[in-house]
């Protein structure tokens, strides 16, 4: 029976996740999910589309989300009190505006050094409001827009499985930076057709399915572009025909709860229409 092999949130959106064995899921996510982003001196978001070293941060929070610690190869630590104080600044998001507060310059000068050019780090206000889009509705913090994104383990194999036919190797989940990874599901993309589940104490409603961008190829070990995989492979059997290729599906919380590793799936509702595997090119 599927069930969660892993829980991963990222508290500072673009740089490395942090594990879970419990966790407890909120309206937007696992704790702090893209709680916080790095920004240029305008205020406009920083990516691994254009900064892949963004990988190399790992970021860690307190236990009662007071501290952030950042680490990076080659990097001195630094811990940080979280200020949600401040009057927050305008930022963009693809464009969008939002506002965050400002981390303070020991912050922007650790980002700016990994990046190499000038950075901030901020944090949603305490009154961020944000609705999300797709076929559910919910919020998240500077997510690229749901608030869990779900990925099958056996969608990772059977795209192993074409690499293997073209002589490439494996790549790992997190190049697909997952909130939630199932196994044990009974096929590859099935949760392209999933509308609603539970998991341990949460309801999750179905909001779109993923499109996938060049993060994907950004090896997440060295902070640096490896393509074209996965999105050469992917473009031959997981187009959309909407528009790009897609892998996973995304989620807003219906019931927020507590999950843990081993927890199943349970009143799944699926879409018996719903495109799934292998796609029209």
């Amino acid at each position: 029976m599927a069930h969660i092999g892993e829980l991963i949130s990222y508290p500072v959106k673009g740089c490395a996740g942090v594990r879970h064995r419990v966790a407890h899921l909120g309206p937007a996510g696992l704790p702090h999910d893209r709680a916080f982003m790095v920004v240029d001196a305008e205020g406009a978001h920083r990516s691994q589309r254009a900064d892949p070293r963004l990988a190399l941060a790992r970021p860690s929070m307190s236990e009662d989300g007071a501290r952030l610690t950042l680490t990076a190869p080659g990097f001195a630590p630094l811990t940080l009190p979280v200020d949600t104080a401040r009057p927050a600044r305008p930022v963009t998001l693809f464009g969008q505006p939002f506002t965050g507060v400002d981390q303070g310059e020991e912050a922007a000068d650790w980002f700016g050094a990994l990046l190499g050019r000038p950075s901030r780090l901020v944090r949603v206000p305490p009154d961020h409001r944000r609705t999300t889009d797709g076929l559910t509705p919910g919020t998240s913090g500077y997510a690229d827009s749901c608030a869990v994104l779900l990925v099958g383990r056996a969608s990772l194999d059977a795209f192993h499985a074409r690499l293997a036919a073209r002589g490439e190797p494996p790549l790992p989940m997190d190049r697909f930076r997952p909130n939630v990874v199932l196994d044990d599901t009974e096929a590859p993309h099935e949760e392209d057709a999933y509308r609603a589940l539970t998991l341990g104490g949460a309801r999750l409603g179905f909001a779109k399915l993923a499109v996938r961008c060049a993060v994907t190829l950004v090896d997440q070990r060295t902070g640096t572009r490896a393509g074209p995989e996965p999105l050469r492979t992917l473009a031959d059997y997981r187009r959309h025909p909407a528009g790009g290729v897609v892998f996973g599906a995304k989620f807003a919380v219906l019931t927020p709860g507590t999950l843990a590793v081993g927890d199943r799936v349970a009143d799944l509702v699926r879409d018996a229409g719903a495109p799934s595997g292998t796609m029209a090119r």
